[in-house]
């Protein structure tokens, strides 16, 4: 769609973003294609933006995995073997495959992070992102780009697609920054708790407060500053 970029998505408050959004589906399965705004979407399948719905739809045969994080209203995902309630704030996986129910109130909003890659084996089923996941130590940034003590950070896989590479979960870490890189793969966040700054190689930065979500495409330019603890959805691929 266009040089890889940090895209801002949606506001905890829900006010106006400055990325630029195209009316588009991902592909003739999608349900929500006619509702589906995107900011990212690239050759390998990897898209990202917003979805605006309203009262249901039944979906026999999901087409790709999709991570949302709900900005308004309130949505009802349904499958048989489970039934997720989200509220403003919180998130959840539909696999590949799924045959569920959506049901959304009037107005509801949620960011996304898509994987559909034709190839891809089915992975039927409904994962909650649930903020209070128990994490466990993960690897820091290398030491040869922090700026500064090496943070303390913990994660937790929720989602782990081994033929497609995405992984999604909840992550978190003690205050640090980084010089700027390219960023290694592309990423979904959604901040649960603190504030980060990321910029680009332009020094054009962007401030991610609790409850915003922002997309960071793979090899987009990007530096990070924390002063705060941060806890955070991601999803990776």
């Amino acid at each position: 769609m266009s040089s890889p970029r940090i895209l801002l998505l949606a506001r905890a408050d829900g006010s106006r973003v400055a990325t630029s959004f195209n009316t588009g589906a991902l592909s003739a399965l999608d349900p929500f294609g006619d509702t589906r705004q995107l900011a990212w979407l690239g050759d390998d399948g990897v898209s990202a933006g917003l979805v605006t719905f309203s009262g249901e739809a039944v979906i026999e045969d999901f087409p790709h995995s999709e991570t949302l994080v709900v900005h308004a209203g309130h949505v009802v995902l349904d499958s048989a073997e489970q039934t997720l309630e989200l509220g403003v704030g919180s998130s959840a996986v539909i696999g590949r495959g799924t045959r569920l129910t959506v049901q959304a109130s009037a107005g509801s909003q949620w960011a996304f992070c898509a994987v559909d890659q034709a190839d891809a084996p089915a992975r039927p089923g409904l994962t909650l992102l649930a903020r209070h996941t128990l994490l466990n130590p993960s690897a820091a940034p290398e030491p040869q780009i922090l700026i500064g003590p090496t943070p303390q950070c913990r994660a937790c896989n929720l989602f782990d697609d081994e033929v497609t590479e995405l992984r999604i979960g909840i992550w978190d870490s003690t205050p640090y920054a980084r010089h700027g890189r390219p960023h290694k793969l592309h990423e979904l966040m959604h901040l649960l708790e603190g504030s980060v700054t990321l910029q680009d190689d332009e020094g054009v930065a962007v401030t991610v407060n609790r409850g915003d979500t922002v997309f960071v495409a793979k090899g987009a330019p990007c530096a990070w500053t924390s002063t705060v603890y941060v806890r955070k959805v991601y999803a990776v691929k």
